[in-house]
C-alpha cells in the first residue's frame, strides 16, 4: 500500500513539474543581443551581421538585436551621406530582409543610415524592425541627436551635421517576444520617451547604440538600469565596441536588463559577439504586480502626452509610397462648379453630401479616421458665438443627422463629435466647424490620443510628414456615396414613423 502511495505521489509531482515547465516555456522567449565593430566597408559589416544571425539562430532565438550604425561607420561626412540608402529598394535593407526569411527570425536593425529624397543633404538615423517573413513592420527615426562640442578638449561629435531628427514617438511593436518600444542610443538620456512607451504598454525598451567610451564608462549601465527599473520593462541595448577608425571608438557592453534592474547579459568589449537571454513574461508581470507604480502615478498632478505619436509606417517606408502632393489644404473645383467658402478654403459642391437651410456637411481632405467628415454653417461664422440662434439650432440638428449617417455607414456605435472653437483650441480654419468621426474599439492605442491627432492633422511644418491629402476622385466618390446612403436612411426613418 505504501509503494502505491509513493508511486502516486511521484506521478503527481512529475505531472506538476511538467505543467510548470510547459507554462514556463509558453511565457519565456529567447533573444540575442549583438555587439560588433562597424567600419566604413559596408560589405564587411554585412558579413559580420550575417554570421551573427546564423550563429544566434542555433540557440533557438526568436528575435535578434543589432546596434546603431550596423550598416557602416565612416570617418567623414561625405562618405556618411554618400553610402546611405533608402529603406524601400535599398540593397542593405533588402539583404537584412533576406536574412530574416532565411533564418525565420525577427530582426531589430538599430539605426541604419537612411537616404530620404526629401532630405538631399542629410540622412536619417532609422531603427527598423523586420519580421520573419521579411516585412518591415515598423521604423523609428532617432528623435534626439548627439551634439557635443568641447573645443578645449578637441572634441566635436555633432550628429546634426549630417542627420535629420525624427518627428514621432512610435507605438510599441507587437513581436513574438512582447511589445517592443523603439529608441536609439542618445534617446536613453530622455526618460520622457521611455515613460511614454511604457504608458503605451511597452514590455521591452530597446536602445541600439554606438556610445562613446568616455560617456559609456560614466553612464551606460546607470542610465539603462534606470530606464528598466522606472518603467518595469526589459531593456535591450545592442552596442558598437572598439575602434571604428582613427577618429571614433565605442564603449561596447551590449546589455540586457530585466524589469527589476538586474543585468542578465553583458557582452563586455568583445567583438563580434552576442549573448542569449530569456525574456520572461511571468517575471515582468510579477514585478509590476508587486510594485504597482503605474497605478500610483498622479496624472491629475502631472502627465506626459505623446504629442507626435505614430502607429503606421511613414509613406517613405511603405512598399508603394503615395505620390508626393502639395501641402496646401485646398482641392480644385471643376470649371464653373459652385463652391462654398470655408474660411480661406473653397469647398466644391461635389464634395458636399448634405445641406440644410443654413448648414452643410462635406467630406474631409485629410481624415484622422475613416468617415471623418465636417459640418459647418453656410454663412461664415468664425466662432460659436458668431452664429445666430437660428443658425445654432440648425447647425446642431445637422450634426445629429450626420452622426447617425456616419455611424450607420461605418457600422459604429460610438462617435467623436468635437468643435475646436478658436485658435488656441486648435482651430486651423477660421470658420466654425464640427468634426464627426465614427469610432471603433482599438482604433487608437489610447482613446484620448484622437484629440492629439486631431490637433495636428492639418498642421503643416517643414519636415513634418503630415497625412497626405486625398485625391479629388476619392473625395467626390465618397460624397456621392454618402448622398445615396442619406436617401436610404431618410426613407427608412420616414417609413418607420
Amino acid at each position: 500500500m505504501m509503494r502505491i502511495w509513493q508511486y502516486s505521489l511521484i506521478k503527481t509531482v512529475a505531472h506538476y513539474n511538467l505543467v510548470r515547465q510547459v507554462i514556463r516555456n509558453m511565457s519565456t522567449k529567447k533573444i540575442a543581443v549583438c555587439q560588433m565593430t562597424s567600419v566604413g566597408d559596408k560589405a564587411a559589416n554585412m558579413e559580420v551581421v550575417s554570421k551573427l544571425i546564423s550563429q544566434a539562430v542555433k540557440e533557438d532565438v526568436q528575435m535578434i538585436f543589432f546596434p546603431e550604425a550596423c550598416d557602416y561607420l565612416c570617418d567623414n561626412k561625405n562618405d556618411t551621406l554618400n553610402f546611405a540608402e533608402p529603406i524601400i529598394g535599398g540593397a542593405t535593407v533588402s539583404k537584412y530582409k533576406e536574412l530574416a526569411v532565411k533564418h525565420n527570425v525577427w530582426l531589430s536593425m538599430g539605426g541604419i543610415h537612411e537616404k530620404d529624397e526629401a532630405l538631399p543633404s542629410k540622412v536619417c538615423n532609422t531603427h527598423i524592425i523586420i519580421d520573419n517573413k521579411g516585412t518591415v513592420v515598423q521604423t523609428y527615426r532617432k528623435l534626439h541627436l548627439f551634439d557635443v562640442e568641447i573645443p578645449e578638449r578637441n572634441v566635436r561629435l555633432k550628429e546634426s551635421d549630417f542627420c535629420e531628427p525624427g518627428n514621432h514617438i512610435v507605438a510599441p511593436v507587437d513581436t513574438p517576444i512582447g511589445k517592443v518600444g523603439l529608441g536609439i542610443c542618445y534617446d536613453m538620456r530622455f526618460p520622457e520617451l521611455s515613460t511614454s512607451l511604457s504608458i503605451m504598454k511597452a514590455e521591452i525598451l530597446t536602445f541600439p547604440s554606438a556610445f562613446t567610451q568616455h560617456t559609456g564608462a560614466a553612464h551606460w549601465h546607470v542610465l539603462l538600469r534606470a530606464r528598466a527599473i522606472e518603467n518595469q520593462c526589459y531593456v535591450i541595448a545592442a552596442a558598437q565596441t572598439g575602434a571604428h577608425n582613427a577618429k571614433r571608438k565605442s564603449y561596447g557592453h551590449a546589455i540586457c536588463i530585466d524589469p527589476w534592474g538586474e543585468v542578465l547579459a553583458d557582452c563586455g568589449t568583445e567583438s563580434p559577439t552576442f549573448k542569449v537571454v530569456e525574456i520572461n513574461q511571468e517575471k515582468l508581470q510579477e514585478v509590476r504586480r508587486n510594485m504597482p507604480v503605474f497605478q500610483h502615478r498622479r496624472p491629475k498632478v502631472y502627465s506626459l502626452y505623446s504629442l507626435s505619436l505614430r502607429k503606421d509606417l511613414l509613406p517613405a517606408h511603405c512598399p508603394a509610397p503615395p505620390p508626393s502632393t502639395s501641402s496646401s489644404p485646398q482641392i480644385a473645383a471643376l470649371p464653373d462648379e459652385p463652391c462654398y467658402d470655408f474660411g480661406h478654403v473653397k469647398v466644391p459642391e461635389s464634395c458636399v453630401f448634405f445641406k440644410s437651410k443654413l448648414t452643410y456637411a462635406f467630406v474631409n481632405l485629410r481624415c484622422v479616421l475613416p468617415g471623418h467628415v465636417l459640418v459647418a454653417p453656410i454663412r461664415m461664422a468664425e466662432r460659436n458665438c458668431d452664429m445666430t440662434e437660428e443658425e445654432a439650432q440648425d447647425f446642431y440638428k445637422t450634426i445629429r443627422i450626420v452622426q447617425r449617417l456616419m455611424e450607420k455607414v461605418h457600422e459604429a456605435d460610438s462617435c467623436t463629435v468635437t468643435i475646436q472653437d478658436g485658435m488656441n483650441a486648435g482651430q486651423t480654419v477660421k470658420h466654425l466647424h464640427c468634426h464627426i468621426m465614427p469610432r471603433k474599439k482599438g482604433d487608437f492605442i489610447e482613446n484620448d490620443l484622437i484629440y492629439l491627432e486631431l490637433a495636428k492633422h492639418d498642421q503643416f511644418k517643414a519636415g513634418h510628414p503630415s497625412k497626405p491629402p486625398r485625391s479629388r476622385e476619392e473625395m467626390t466618390s465618397e460624397a456621392s456615396f454618402l448622398r445615396e446612403e442619406f436617401k436610404k436612411m431618410y426613407a427608412q426613418e420616414t417609413s418607420s414613423r
